[in-house]
């Protein structure tokens, strides 16, 4: 069994993707460890999430730093200080610039099939509702590094789910889910084992 990897996860809502997480390792299903939680704000759900968990945490607002680049070091800092070898975003809304020790070593999951329906803006519903506009037959979502544009970094696994005739942006959003709780574990297990490797900028699993 490899060692527990330390992990940072980094929120902006409820923290339902924290608590999936969670749960994985506490059934010792995912050899990991949450040695942090950074919220980009106060009233984040997934503070209070954090918090209930038992795991150390800490509100970092954006708007409170004068730039993306003095935020993003801020956030670093944190996440060195924690012990973290894997940063994990959650629901994350802001834009980071990842530091050179930090490359490749940061994961988002995004709820579409990159590189259709994402960027700036792209997040929650409204990446559900333009998927419907398309007229998509089949959604799902994307385990990626994280680089320093949104959802443009090297994709780990995709896992997909059909689009109904009759869904709207909340039910189509819950099945999108329900392959997110399955594929973000997934991915985090395959980094713990080194399997994930970058070459040529794509992602390869072993």
């Amino acid at each position: 069994m490899p060692h527990p990897l330390p992990i940072a996860v980094l929120l902006s809502g409820g923290g339902r993707t924290l608590a999936n997480l969670a749960a994985h390792i506490g059934r010792g299903t995912l050899p990991a460890r949450i040695v942090l939680v950074v919220a980009s704000r106060g009233d984040a759900y997934g503070i209070t999430r954090a918090a209930e968990l038992g795991l150390p945490n800490c509100v970092l607002n954006p708007k409170e730093h004068a730039d993306t680049a003095t935020y993003s070091e801020k956030v670093f800092d944190e996440v060195r200080r924690a012990g973290a070898e894997l940063v994990c975003l959650a629901g994350w809304l802001s834009l980071l610039k990842i530091p050179a020790d930090y490359a490749h070593r940061v994961v988002n999951v995004h709820p579409a099939l990159l590189p259709d329906f994402g960027g700036q803006g792209m997040y929650g519903h409204h990446v559900h509702e333009a998927v419907l506009a398309a007229g998509s037959k089949v959604s799902g979502c994307t385990v990626h590094f994280a680089d320093n544009a949104y959802d443009t970094g090297p994709t780990i696994l995709q896992r997909t789910c059909e689009v109904l005739a009759d869904d709207t942006p909340d039910t189509l959003a819950a099945r999108v889910f329900e392959q997110e709780c399955i594929a973000y574990p997934e991915a985090i297990q395959l980094i713990t084992e080194g399997r994930v490797h970058v070459d040529g900028g794509r992602a390869w699993v072993e």
